[in-house]
């Protein structure tokens, strides 16, 4: 499906998740409170593979790249150079050959779940019918668009903006936000309540820049979306013609939508995009012809306020209700439920969808095996039925203990660099140590799994399973609303190869999956290594995302409140502006400049995260021993573990994508970047002035 802008944790990677091309967008247990053990100074006593075995990190380097001209190609070009990207994939990863591997496992588990006799209702009868529709092409061919015929009708019988209304309101339910997006989570500034959120949403381009920016792929992305939308309506029905002038009205009404919305690095700002008022004051004051009481209400939310993210997109959203004819409100919804669906329906509006989404945006070629895609679904739909199967058969508890003390191995390094921070006060610090104090740690898997009883799943049809997950799903969220919240609640499955930092709950949440290697077994990888890819690139930075620019807003119990004096604050900001400025430098492509400051959060959060985890890394015994492996010191093989964990290459067109729509800078410049700041990084490989990995002192942040 289409991805749709969420209000969702801050994450670690974006391109390398389970899901589909989710916008970011990396399972021990849920309720896990912070651990008051002393942390050890070495993991886990891990051996080294067999002499016939890859060194785990040398096997990768390019020795004709200079580590001071680029250290990403320097540390990963050999992977890069025997890995190219399959022509089914729009980029290739460490991540990719992880997701493969779990892809073999899940679709073992699927299939057997298929062939099994199920009890009705049974976590494996939901997950053999979801896989066994998916599969069958041949039955989503037969039925077309039959499955979408009573949400087709509802959109047909738009007569004004009022019904086109009732039929936004109807579609998202099932995870198409038309118009707007809604959503029920924890008040910002009130963590312990659950609160209704609206936002911008409705867009079919990646972000509101892809309808202004003249750099030429972004023109060419643009123009195939009026001619994707033109194939679309044609698919639906309408004569070459007709097509034609719904496809320019429609984009002439998303492109209005675009305007009124907010650049992305305006989202980042939680102050900004917190603007609390009651369902009638949105009405009266920007959304007359949308009585939010009454709407919100059919859903039973009778919610005393609501928390609207920019108001001025509300405003604009309802001259443009008013202004636009009705056939092309009906076009617009109608074009967006069918893109949404398209992967659950027949060949030709598949490929249609597939040729704009995935080879226009993505650089894709070919379309990935059909398996493939419905465990990507299935995942999505119902990963957590998945998970629980999952992590019975493939993460054994040693593996769980050995992160378990690295996290708080990284946590005392973190305070321990709050000590030393030589602009920061006495009184900020102290705040500081409790919120770090605070962070909860949720490794693995969830303690108590989430009861999918009331969710439905049978063989009648690809598209109606995928709406009847959904559906559960947006139940599921309103459901929460007006009960206490639950913190022990995950929001990734155990076999997502990515992680987050939640700042309402202020923790970090680490899927079993995320800490694999491909090719090693945890036991095989030294300290080293796995300080660098698992401590630095992802404990660590997920703990520095609750410091960094926009969760060092957010106190130790997880509510947007000022805990910082004003001088620290300023001073962090002028600290924080020296890595806006090294990043707005970087130009991935002619003419695409990272935006430093819409990444800002991600940059600090990787370049805290090697600091802490080089802090904690120094503790361990193959540090102080500094004996070499394959030839590489404990230093080096840290800096090139953390490289590692960014093994990343992808095409020109999704690198585009992700800098016009991504908050996440390319994997090149989270190790580039970072590490051109740190000085034991220059100790480790002999950096040299006039290298291009070299930064003069002026020039080097100094934040943690």
């Amino acid at each position: 499906m289409k991805p749709t802008p969420r209000r969702v944790p801050i994450c670690l990677f974006v391109a390398a998740i389970i899901a589909v091309l989710a916008g970011c967008d990396r399972g021990t247990p849920a309720t896990s409170s912070t651990s008051t053990a002393a942390p050890t100074t070495s993991v886990a006593p891990a051996s080294v593979a067999k002499a016939t075995t890859p060194d785990v990190v040398a096997a990768n380097i390019d020795t004709s790249v200079k580590p001071g001209d680029d250290f990403f190609s320097y540390a990963n070009g050999a992977w890069l150079k025997t890995h190219p990207i399959p022509a089914s994939e729009a980029s290739w990863s460490i991540g990719k050959l992880v997701q493969d591997d779990l892809y073999g496992k899940l679709r073992k588990i699927s299939e057997d779940a298929t062939t099994a006799t199920n009890a009705s209702g049974s976590d494996e009868q939901k997950i053999g019918d979801f896989w066994s529709t998916a599969m069958d092409s041949a039955l989503a061919e037969r039925q077309g668009l039959a499955p979408l015929k009573s949400e087709m009708a509802r959109i047909d019988a738009v007569t004004d903006a009022k019904s086109a209304l009732d039929a936004a309101f109807a579609l998202q339910p099932i995870g198409v936000d038309v118009f707007f997006g809604l959503g029920v989570q924890q008040d910002e500034k009130h963590s312990d309540v659950m609160a209704v959120y609206l936002e911008q949403d409705g867009l079919g381009l990646p972000d509101r820049d892809y309808y202004f920016n003249n750099e030429a792929g972004v023109s060419k992305a643009r123009t195939a979306y009026v001619v994707h939308l033109h194939k679309m309506f044609a698919l639906l029905g309408e004569d070459d013609a007709a097509a034609g002038a719904s496809a320019d009205k429609v984009m002439a009404f998303e492109t209005a939508l675009a305007k009124v919305s907010r650049p992305l690095a305006e989202l980042r700002d939680p102050q900004k995009n917190y603007n609390r008022m009651t369902p009638a004051e949105l009405t009266g004051n920007y959304t007359p012809d949308i009585a939010w009481n009454q709407r919100l209400q059919a859903w039973k939310l009778d919610a005393p306020y609501v928390i609207v993210g920019q108001p001025e997109f509300f405003a604009g959203l309802q001259k443009l209700l008013r202004a636009t004819p009705v056939p092309v409100l009906r076009d617009y919804l109608r074009v967006h439920l069918v893109d949404a669906y398209a992967p659950t329906l027949g060949k030709a509006i598949d490929d249609e969808h597939f040729d704009f989404y995935g080879r226009v945006l993505t650089g894709q070629k070919e379309q990935r095996p059909r398996w493939k895609r419905a465990l990507d679904a299935e995942n999505q739909a119902i990963g957590m039925i998945l998970g629980r199967i999952f992590v019975q058969e493939y993460f054994p508890a040693q593996t769980k203990q050995r992160y378990n003390n690295l996290v708080e191995a990284i946590r005392t390094a973190y305070g321990e660099r709050i000590d030393k921070l030589d602009w920061m006060s006495a009184t900020t610090k102290a705040k500081a140590h409790e919120k770090l104090a605070a962070v909860t740690k949720k490794v693995g898997y969830p303690d108590k799994w989430k009861d999918y009883s009331a969710l439905k799943i049978g063989r009648d049809s690809y598209a109606q399973n995928e709406m009847n997950a959904a559906r559960w799903a947006f139940q599921d969220q309103v459901s929460k609303f007006g009960k206490p919240v639950d913190r022990s609640e995950w929001g990734m499955t155990p076999q997502t190869y990515n992680a987050y930092y939640n700042p309402s709950n202020n923790e970090i949440v680490l899927p079993a999956a995320q800490f694999a290697i491909p090719g090693f077994k945890d036991d095989q990888v030294d300290d080293a290594v796995i300080y660098g890819y698992a401590a630095a690139s992802t404990i660590g930075h997920e703990i520095t995302h609750g410091f960094d620019d926009e969760g060092r807003q957010f106190d130790a119990k997880g509510n947007l409140a000022d805990w910082w004096t004003k001088d620290d604050a300023k001073k962090f900001g002028e600290r924080a502006n020296v890595l806006v400025k090294q990043f707005d430098a970087y130009e991935p492509l002619p003419g695409l400049h990272i935006n430093g400051r819409a990444s800002l959060g991600e940059n600090m959060a990787d370049f805290g995260g090697v600091l802490i985890g080089l802090d904690a890394f120094k503790k361990t015994e193959q540090y102080k021993k500094g004996e070499k492996i394959a030839g590489y010191t404990p230093l080096q093989r840290f800096f090139l573990g953390y490289a590692l964990s960014w093994i990343f290459q992808e095409q020109d067109a999704l690198l585009r994508r992700g800098l016009l729509s991504d908050v996440h800078a390319p994997a090149k410049w989270r190790v580039n970047g970072p590490l051109s700041n740190i000085p034991d990084f220059y100790q480790a490989f002999d950096i040299k002035p006039g290298q291009p990995m070299w930064r003069d002192e002026k020039n080097r942040a100094h934040i943690w």
